[in-house]
């Protein structure tokens, strides 16, 4: 029977090896291929004392995620722990885990406060969201923790009567569900007045519903790991985790900037009525909601101007233009034809 268990313990830990080079794998060739990225996003600082929220976010997603896989494959590829010394090492894997998380859910929060056009009670909503979450995420991965050795290597488990190092992943399942729905259904309410802010919409909703689809895959198979007793097993998906969530959590950066890059290719005509000199005025207030130009020509006087695209609200209550809290400059030229008093409503019946 002792030998029976050990083979299912040695079993165990060569699906949990091929797991982790898997993910070790996925992950270093993701950090490869966005190595351009993280070019850009620095490039695009104006210095380095003055760095955007949105890189900030991107450097400590990517390197605190490096830390983290690093770290915990480091204890359990090591052959060289007795259990005095993984007491002293057990828990920093699972710290630097909670940590990584409250990062991306920062990211998946602040995208979805943006989204909701940066109204203050649903900002509020989310914070204390966000507070309950990972105050609820730190004691649960904390508590009951234990140290793990076999042949040599160093991992955590959880042996208490009451296995509650899952709820931890339950938690971050639920905050991923909820931050995505809030997201998509007010990206759903924006009508874009132009067709780069359409694919900007469009690639926002892919992006949260492609990250919560992987991301909840990674935790329902923690979840159900960590359901067990057997203290051998419930770290097999921790390297998984780190990688996906790392990886899923810089796409949403990279792709919102990408999105967000002068496009000097792109044209588009804009068709203002001025019957009057005060509908003049009216027309060009308007065109000015809807898009701020901002004049940067480079030597010359070209017609070419960086403007940002407008939205509007479906909703009859609000017919004011909204704004994504994601500035999509895009280089263009406008045209702007001038048309007598009675084709005024044609025109803008469009």
């Amino acid at each position: 029977m002792e030998a029976l268990g050990r083979r299912v313990v040695v079993d165990s830990l060569t699906s949990e090896k091929y797991l982790r080079v898997a993910s070790i794998s996925v992950a270093f060739y993701d950090y490869v291929i966005t190595l351009p990225a993280e070019w850009r996003f620095y490039r695009s600082q104006s210095s380095i004392f003055h760095i955007s929220l949105a890189c900030t976010l991107f450097i400590l997603i990517r390197y605190i995620s490096i830390m983290a896989i690093v770290i915990s494959n480091y204890g359990f590829f090591s052959t060289a722990y007795t259990l005095q010394t993984c007491q002293q090492y057990y828990l920093v894997a699972p710290a630097f885990k909670a940590i990584q998380t409250m990062v991306s859910q920062a990211i998946l929060g602040i995208r979805a406060f943006n989204i909701a056009r940066r109204d203050r009670r649903i900002g509020i909503i989310l914070l204390l969201l966000y507070l309950l979450s990972t105050s609820a995420e730190w004691f649960s991965d904390m508590f009951h923790r234990t140290p793990v050795v076999y042949d040599g290597n160093c991992t955590s488990g959880d042996s208490g009567k009451v296995l509650s190092t899952w709820f931890y992943y339950l938690a971050v399942l639920v905050y991923d569900i909820v931050m995505v729905t809030i997201s998509t259904v007010h990206l759903l309410r924006y009508n874009p007045l132009s067709s780069r802010v359409e694919q900007l919409i469009r690639v926002l909703i892919y992006d949260g519903i492609g990250y919560l689809i992987v991301l909840s895959a990674a935790n329902v198979l923690n979840l159900i790991l960590y359901r067990t007793a057997n203290i051998y097993t419930q770290s097999a998906g921790a390297s998984v985790g780190y990688a996906l969530t790392w990886i899923m959590s810089q796409r949403i950066l990279i792709n919102i900037r990408g999105m967000s890059e002068p496009n000097a290719q792109r044209f588009e005509n804009v068709i203002v009525a001025r019957p009057t000199l005060t509908a003049q005025k009216k027309v060009m207030s308007g065109l000015r909601s809807q898009f701020d130009s901002k004049s940067h020509s480079k030597g010359s006087s070209g017609s070419k101007n960086p403007v940002d695209a407008g939205l509007r609200a479906k909703s009859p209550r609000n017919s004011n233009d909204m704004e994504l809290g994601i500035h999509v400059r895009v280089e263009r030229s406008v045209m702007v034809d001038y048309r007598e008093e009675s084709e005024q409503c044609s025109s803008w019946a469009k």
